[in-house]
């Protein structure tokens, strides 16, 4: 109980840290997202479940996000060329017009659905696993003063492996104090697999 409350506070100090970021043209991104468009969609909205929608999605964020791809702090062979090529200002366009657009709805598994959502709401103080809300908004539209993403919608098996790769050590971005690493590694796959499918339903 007292490393859960620990890793809740950590995340509130967090966001008194950080201020949001937003100078994008939403205009400009349209016109530079033609590249983005065979994987995430037009919209931002990708139909392949792998691949995360970007539409609603922070303008600081997704800047943070490119950033990351662009260093190589954020391990992957796909975006990595891609976003090295953009400069501060596309990336700012970018995550502007991505933040303008509605991301889809989608639907969470009905036997997923209980679980799913007590993990969210109130996470797992025996394992120590902080309620997802907390950082992430009761219906999952995020902190974008913290930079902590919106997720409302998400496709559910990005989400879980996202999830995966926090758990395992594999995606190891994000703030200083590694909380969802943390927190990842303590759910269980039926955990991750529950709440991936809950937040696909949000909206």
């Amino acid at each position: 109980m007292k490393n859960w409350l620990v890793i809740t506070m950590a995340f509130l100090m967090s966001v008194a840290q950080m201020t949001a970021h937003a100078t994008g043209d939403p205009d400009a991104g349209k016109a530079k997202s033609a590249a983005c468009a065979a994987c995430h969609g037009a919209d931002g909205n990708s139909l392949n479940p792998e691949w995360p929608k970007l539409a609603g999605q922070h303008e600081s964020y997704i800047v943070k996000q490119l950033t990351y791809f662009s260093d190589g702090e954020r391990d992957n062979a796909t975006m990595k060329p891609m976003a090295s090529g953009l400069t501060e200002q596309d990336r700012e366009d970018l995550g502007a017009y991505y933040a303008s657009q509605t991301v889809s709805p989608g639907m969470a598994d009905p036997e997923l659905v209980t679980l799913g959502e007590k993990i969210y709401r109130s996470g797992n103080a025996e394992s120590g696993v902080a309620p997802c809300m907390g950082c992430h908004g009761p219906n999952g539209a995020g902190n974008p003063a913290a930079r902590y993403p919106a997720l409302r919608g998400q496709h559910a098996k990005y989400t879980e492996n996202q999830l995966h790769g926090f758990a395992e050590g594999k995606r190891v971005n994000e703030n200083a104090v590694k909380m969802m690493q943390i927190l990842a590694s303590r759910m269980t796959n039926r955990e991750i697999r529950a709440v991936a499918s809950y937040i696909q339903g949000l909206h």
